[in-house]
């Protein structure tokens, strides 16, 4: 199961988080302080593994440009699988954004977070179709263009 999602820049500056178990709002940023330290500050030798044992859970992350996506998953979780999914949605917010940016996912937070919903609830893959993922947010779209 999915226990979190981070996006955070090189500074270590959270861009988009969502939490899919409860975590108190001052643990929330202890945590991705902690997680994002973890993971950016990993050494050559190591970065070409994605995942890293962290305290009861594994994180999964991958760099795109300048954003690192982060995934706190619980152990029984597969990491080959979670590691697609944060290349599914990259590619999903590149669809939708031609060529995603920091500064898309600042200003468009909201629609960001309908791609998550659309891909994940309560934790749980539920669906991998860029169409499919993209209908809700097409559909707006056109309503505020019409």
């Amino acid at each position: 199961m999915i226990k979190f999602i981070l996006m955070v820049n090189r500074q270590g500056q959270t861009r988009l988080s969502r939490y899919y178990q409860p975590v108190e709002l001052n643990r929330r940023a202890l945590l991705e302080a902690d997680v994002v330290r973890c993971c950016l500050s990993r050494k050559k030798d190591q970065v070409s593994c994605s995942f890293v044992e962290y305290k009861d859970f594994k994180l999964v992350y991958r760099q795109y440009a300048a954003l690192y996506i982060v995934v706190g998953v619980t152990d029984s979780e597969n990491e080959l699988s979670v590691y697609e999914l944060v290349h599914n949605f990259v590619e999903v917010l590149d669809k939708y954004f031609s060529r995603v940016s920091e500064l898309d996912i600042m200003f468009n937070l909201d629609r960001v977070h309908v791609i998550l919903d659309e891909m994940i609830q309560n934790g749980h893959i539920v669906e991998t179709n860029k169409s499919r993922i993209l209908a809700p947010l097409t559909a707006l779209d056109k309503m505020a263009d019409g």
